[in-house]
């Protein structure tokens, strides 16, 4: 019995301990008096405290104003211009080592001149034979003949001619090469482009080679081919050229002019009635169009200008020997660089010393290299500066260093408000109210640089009967001298060097009709 009291004792203690402890979990005893050890004292260790650390703002203010730097001084800088001016052109006596024109005193009256008639305007034969009976039937503003021109002749013929990057008119998928190497030839054979025809102007120490682009290949692009070929490659377009006047009204005609003396003189332009009564009688050797004659207004008019001869008119060279080049042949194609620098070599060939170009149009690099020839071999070259206005971009040939640049004025000495100025100008013509043959049997009023230019090629003429570089610097030098000096003293970009030819044109009566 008293083992058993004793056994409950002992399982009520265990059991009240662990309610105790269940109970005290929050307050746990000591560790040292759940296992029965002593309790010891021990102090708590003193803390030091923190040091107190100044707050510091989440942004650092910054100071109100950044101090100045201090810049050296620069130099204080001349005002440049928006517009860059124009360099002074170094005047053409200067560069030909030509004398300086005397300033004029008085200037020559002249007679009145009938006004430019209104009646429709004869468009040169190139853009006749193409059609453009729109604009042969309406006057058009010579300042726009050209661009109305290149604009009717791209539409109406579009088989044959498209436009360059700039819109000047060029004969379809083909393209010029310049004297090519055998490399470089070989290498655009290769590329798949086809040579339509291959000529040597031993003339002019060039050769021409025309080539057809690949297929499926624009003609810009196969230039861009070409040229890629090599820098040795010398190509272009095959731009065509147009006459630079307008051929107008028919008009009564000036008395004869004295006949000069026999000289030579050549023409490049369209065809011209040989049969017209002012060149039946003159000496005319032509070449081109397989020799088919093909009638042009404005190469008719130019002629007589130069050598036509009739009971009442007398163009400046009367019994001259002319050679005409037809380089349109009536065709929308016509007037191409190509056949101008062919027709250039035939002149050569014969020994013209002086050339009438009244044509207008881009700058071209067998153009260019042809003009270059002639030139060192001492002829002259004597081309109209165009009629596109005075702010227009120059035309070639004109504007080829070595050729004679004419501009026009009126019977007034003022310049045509069309021709176009600047330093291809070399001298100025009568260019207005002129009176030359017309392919129609008849005569006609005529206006613009086109018909100035002859009279400048025939006072050449009469000073350099074969091509002579001395000789033709000299022939420059002698017309110089004689010119009026209009504008600016001395050369300038309207009249050059000056006016001449004045003596050698008499407006129109009514009463010299033919």
């Amino acid at each position: 019995m008293f083992f058993f009291r004793q056994s409950v004792t002992r399982q009520v203690y265990r059991l009240c301990w662990t309610a105790a402890l269940v109970a005290g979990l929050g307050h746990a005893m000591p560790a040292h008096a759940q296992l029965g050890l002593p309790h010891v004292n021990v102090a708590p260790a003193p803390v030091a405290p923190l040091p107190k650390t100044p707050q510091v703002p989440l942004v650092t203010p910054l100071p109100q104003t950044l101090p100045t730097p201090q810049l050296p001084s620069l130099p204080q800088v001349q005002q440049i211009p928006l517009i860059q001016s124009v360099p002074q052109v170094q005047p053409i006596q200067q560069i030909m080592k030509l004398p300086q024109l005397p300033a004029v005193q008085q200037p020559i009256q002249l007679p009145q001149t009938p006004a430019l008639g209104t009646d429709a305007t004869l468009l040169p034969n190139a853009v006749t034979a193409a059609g453009a009976d729109a604009l042969a039937s309406s006057p058009v503003p010579l300042a726009q003949l050209r661009a109305t021109t290149v604009r009717n002749l791209l539409r109406q013929h579009a088989d044959v001619l498209e436009a360059d990057p700039s819109g000047e008119p060029v004969r379809r998928q083909e393209l010029l090469l310049l004297s090519p190497p055998a490399t470089v030839l070989d290498a655009a054979l290769a590329q798949g482009f086809v040579v339509l025809r291959d000529r040597t102007l031993p003339a002019l120490d060039l050769r021409q080679v025309v080539v057809r682009p690949p297929a499926g290949v624009t003609t810009a692009q196969a230039l861009a081919l070409l040229r890629a070929l090599g820098p040795q490659v010398d190509a272009d377009f095959n731009h065509i050229y147009t006459p630079g006047g307008e051929v107008g009204a028919r008009a009564p005609v000036a008395k004869p002019i004295r006949p000069a003396a026999a000289r030579r003189i050549g023409l490049v332009d369209g065809g011209l009635d040989r049969e017209h009564p002012a060149l039946r009688a003159s000496a005319v050797q032509v070449w081109g169009c397989d020799g088919v004659p093909s009638p042009s207004p404005h190469g008719t008019a130019v002629a007589s200008l130069l050598v036509g001869r009739d009971a009442a008119f007398a163009g400046e060279l009367a019994g001259a020997r002319l050679f005409a080049a037809d380089i349109y042949c009536g065709q929308p194609a016509g007037g191409a660089a190509e056949t101008i620098a062919l027709a250039l070599a035939w002149l050569a060939q014969e020994g013209v010393a002086v050339v009438n170009i009244s044509l207008v149009g881009p700058s071209n690099r067998l153009l260019e290299r042809a003009v270059q020839a002639m030139n060192r071999k001492g002829f002259l070259l004597v081309a109209a500066v165009g009629n596109d206005g005075p702010a227009a971009p120059p035309l070639y040939p004109a504007a080829y260093a070595g050729v004679v640049g004419v501009t026009a004025v009126s019977s007034q000495r003022r310049v045509l408000p069309e021709a176009a100025q600047g330093p291809q100008v070399m001298f100025a013509a009568p260019g207005a109210d002129l009176v030359a043959a017309d392919a129609s049997g008849g005569y006609t009023r005529v206006r613009g640089t086109s018909f100035a230019a002859p009279l400048v090629a025939g006072l050449l003429a009469q000073s350099l009967s074969s091509p002579n570089p001395a000789a033709a610097v000299k022939a420059l030098a002698r017309l110089a001298t004689s010119a009026v000096d209009l504008g600016a003293p001395g050369w300038d970009p309207v009249f050059g060097l000056g006016l001449v030819g004045e003596g050698l044109v008499r407006p129109a009566t009514d009463a010299q009709r033919p």
